[in-house]
C-alpha cells in the first residue's frame, strides 16, 4: 500500500473525532472538532465512518492512500464513484471511500452529526467497560503471591479459587456472585474463547464437572488462587483445558 506523507492532511484526535486542524489552532479545534470539508460543499449528503478507522484512497479502488479517517470522521460527499467507491471532499483534495459497514451515508450535515454523536457515544461507553475490566485486574493482580486456603473468602488471610474470584468480583467490581465455582460457572452469560475479554471467568474441572476457577486478565493470562504450594498467581489460560467462559460484568 503506497502513501504520500506529504499530502497526509494533519488531523487531531480527540475521543475518536478527527478534525482538519491548522496546528496554530489546536486549541479551537479541540473545543470544536469541524466536519472534513472542501469541494464539494454543495452537496447535502455526508459519509461518517462509524469504525476504528479507514483509509481514504486517492482513486477509486486504487492502493494509495490520501489519509486515515478515524471513528467520528465525516466528509461530504461530492460524487458518486465506479465499483461502490463515492468520492469525498477531504480539505482542499478529493479522496475515494468505499461503501462497507464501516461507512454510513447520511441525508444532511445534521444527520452526520448525529450519526457521529452516536458513535461516540457508544465508543465511550466501550472505553468505559474497557476500564472497569481493567481496573478489576488491577485490583486482583495485587493479591498474587498470598496464601491460599480451603474455604478462605479473603485473600488478604488466605482464599481457595471461588473464595478469590468473589472476593474480587465484589470488592473490585462491585459485582456479587455465588460461592463456589459451580454456582459461579452458572451466573452471567456464557462467551467463546474468541469473545472473552479480561475480567472473564474461566472455569476447569473434569468433563462437565466445575472443580475450578480462575480471572482472565489479558495477554492469554488468569489470575487463581491455585495450591497452598503457590499461593495466588498467574498462569495461562489454557494450562488446563476450559470448560467454561462466563461473563458476570453484566456488559
Amino acid at each position: 500500500m503506497n502513501f504520500r506523507p506529504h499530502r497526509i492532511l494533519g488531523f487531531i484526535g480527540l475521543c475518536g473525532v478527527i478534525a482538519a486542524a491548522n496546528p496554530m489552532d489546536t486549541m479551537d479545534a479541540m473545543a470544536a472538532p469541524q466536519v472534513l470539508n472542501g469541494p464539494g460543499m454543495e452537496q447535502t449528503s455526508m459519509m461518517t465512518v462509524i469504525s476504528d478507522s479507514v483509509f481514504v484512497k486517492t482513486s477509486a479502488g486504487g492502493d494509495e492512500v490520501l489519509t486515515e479517517a478515524i471513528q467520528g470522521a465525516s466528509f461530504h460527499v461530492v460524487d458518486e464513484a465506479e465499483n461502490g467507491w463515492i468520492q469525498v471532499a477531504v480539505g482542499s483534495e478529493l479522496g475515494y471511500l468505499p461503501v462497507t459497514e464501516d461507512i454510513k451515508i447520511s441525508e444532511n450535515e445534521e444527520a452526520a452529526q448525529a450519526v457521529k454523536e452516536e458513535v461516540l457515544a457508544q465508543a465511550a461507553a466501550e472505553q468505559a467497560q474497557a476500564d472497569r475490566r481493567q481496573n478489576l485486574v488491577n485490583y486482583a493482580l495485587q493479591f498474587v503471591g498470598g496464601p491460599y486456603r480451603y474455604g478462605g473468602n479473603d485473600p488478604h488471610t488466605g482464599v481457595d479459587c471461588s473464595g478469590f474470584t468473589r472476593y474480587v468480583m465484589q470488592h473490585g467490581a462491585g459485582v456479587s456472585i455465588a460461592r463456589s465455582s459451580t454456582a459461579q460457572s452458572n451466573q452471567g452469560r456464557v462467551v467463546s474463547a474468541e469473545e472473552m475479554r479480561p475480567g472473564d471467568l474461566i472455569f476447569y474441572g473434569s468433563g462437565r464437572s466445575i472443580n475450578h476457577v480462575g480471572l482472565y486478565i489479558g495477554d492469554g493470562q488468569i489470575v487463581h488462587a491455585s495450591t497452598y504450594e503457590t499461593g495466588i498467581k498467574t498462569s495461562p489460560w489454557n494450562y488446563r483445558a476450559p470448560v467454561k467462559i462466563v461473563n458476570v460484568l453484566g456488559d
